[in-house]
């Protein structure tokens, strides 16, 4: 699985990508995660609210900083 977390270094979007980390952690799953700071890469999915959270290429969550929990659910519909 590729994740990818979309923002520009702003507590919520460090908040995403731990709360990313541990959910994938928890959960067991192998993914790699990447985050994506640069504002033309991020523009080209299409987000216009950061954080984001990107898995396989297909936007998953934007303009908001889930749970681990929540993150664990949408992890557990992409395996």
């Amino acid at each position: 699985m590729n994740i990818k977390i979309l923002g520009t270094g702003c507590p919520k979007c460090k908040t995403l990508e731990k709360v990313t980390r541990e959910a994938v952690t928890e959960t067991g799953i192998n993914a790699t995660i990447e985050k994506v700071e640069d504002i033309v890469k991020i523009l080209n999915y299409n987000v216009m609210h950061t954080p984001a959270l990107v898995i396989n290429e297909k936007v998953v969550l934007s303009g908001q900083v889930p749970t681990v929990n929540q993150v664990k659910e949408i992890l557990t519909k992409f395996q």
